[in-house]
Formats: structure tokens, sequence, C-alpha cells
């Protein structure tokens, strides 16, 4: 009977990880939000231009999702506000997916 309540316990903690890490981060189309991020983003975040420059090695994945979770401080923000969800979460997947520390950072900008 003890074990198999460990392993009731065991199975369900396995699925609410598995949840969690689903969970923690949604992905978008990388694609898209490329386009959306040089189309919206990049007109300011270049050398020379009114923002600081960015592009996705900028930052590490956890910044990016820091980022993105607290847009609401940057100057920026009315820019973020007119976007949809599904935009801002693929410009997310592709900063995140070529980031400083990801498998496959950005080699150009």
């Amino acid at each position: 009977m003890l074990k198999k309540l460990i392993c009731l316990f065991l199975a369900a903690g396995f699925v609410f990880v598995l949840i969690g890490t689903t969970a923690a981060f949604e992905q978008g189309n990388e694609r898209k939000g490329k386009y959306i991020f040089r189309k919206n983003c990049r007109s300011c975040h270049q050398e020379g231009k009114s923002a600081e420059p960015l592009n996705p090695v900028s930052k590490t994945q956890a910044q990016w999702e820091r980022a993105f979770q607290r847009y609401e401080r940057l100057e920026c923000a009315d820019e973020w506000e007119s976007l949809s969800e599904t935009d801002r979460t693929d410009i997310l997947t592709y900063l995140y997916n070529h980031a400083y520390d990801s498998p496959s950072p950005a080699t150009c900008e």
C-alpha cells in the first residue's frame, strides 16, 4: 500500500512539473516575430537612434522573458500596448530563441 501511494505521489509530481514547464513560456511564431521586431522595434533600437540598440544577443533568455513580463515600465510601452498579445509572443519567441545564451544565438543584427 505504501509503495502505491509513493508511486502515485511521484507520478502526480511529474505531471505538475511537466505542466509547469510547458506553461512557463508559450512559444509563438519565430519568423513572424522576427518580421514584427524589424518592422516595429528596429526603427528606434539601432545605433544612433532614440533608444538603446537591441538585437537578440543583447540579452540572455531569462532577461528577455523578464523584459516582456514587465514591458509596462519601458519607454515604448504605448507601442507595446498597440501590439496584440500574439505579436508580443511572436517577438519574444524570436528574441528568446536567438538570445546570447540560446543554443542558436543570432549571428547578425
